[in-house]
């Protein structure tokens, strides 16, 4: 990988650091979590800078142990009981103030875009508006913490859940696979090395978990979570 500046992976690292920490904390500081994400990043971090996932031939390609593994996580959260009570008693305010982590996370992809990792697609300067996930998310925590505002909170979860979608397609399509369809001049390769290899393996699963067990906690009721 060609070298970049070292604010670029310190801010991402930083970022992850950042998100894994606020999960936690919504997590009521639960130990066997943040155990489990450390590990899972840890793990990531050596098979990436290994170089195991610049190999991109083959069906299903490796990437996909970066982001599978964590899908299939969430789907067991929401599909067991003991999943279930654990996301109903995450603490909404901390899912919310997890969503600031979208505007580093922002900054980093248009620093790569400039140093020709990602494509401009990818970018606020492109079809991505992911940033105003971030840019909103202090509002709506301080809206909510006025008045528990159900409503909003849920409109705001469905509308950065659409936002959160977007990229994530546009960064598979234009990833160097066999099934890409977009930027092949400048190809998503970024996520393929370390430490940028955590922002699909941990900060997106983490970010995607946050609102579907917010919008789970708003529209089922029962829960026993906290704003």
């Amino acid at each position: 990988m060609q070298t970049l500046p070292a604010y670029i992976s310190i801010v991402f690292i930083l970022t992850t650091i950042y998100t894994v920490a606020m999960f936690v904390r919504a997590a009521n500081g639960n130990r066997t979590v943040l155990f489990i994400l450390l590990a899972w990043l840890v793990l990531q971090g050596v098979v990436a800078y290994s170089g195991f996932y610049t190999n991109t031939t083959g069906v299903p390609p490796r990437f996909m142990l970066t982001i599978g593994p964590a899908l299939l996580c969430i789907l067991l959260l929401f599909a067991t009981s003991k999943g279930r009570q654990f996301l109903d008693r995450l603490n909404m305010q901390s899912l919310t103030l997890l969503h600031l982590a979208r505007i580093p996370v922002e900054i980093v992809l248009l620093w790569l875009f400039v140093h020709k990792f990602i494509p401009q697609v990818m970018t606020f300067e492109g079809h991505n508006f992911d940033i105003l996930s971030g840019i909103t998310a202090p509002i709506v925590w301080y809206l909510t913490r006025i008045n528990t505002n159900r409503k909003l909170l849920l409109m705001w979860n469905i509308v950065c859940l659409g936002l959160l979608l977007n990229i994530v397609i546009t960064a598979v399509l234009a990833a160097p696979f066999d099934f890409q369809q977009i930027a092949f001049d400048q190809p998503n390769i970024a996520v393929l090395y370390f430490p940028f290899v955590w922002l699909p393996a941990c900060v997106v699963p983490l970010v995607l978990l946050s609102h579907l067990a917010a919008i789970k906690w708003l529209v089922v009721p029962g829960g026993k979570a906290t704003i």
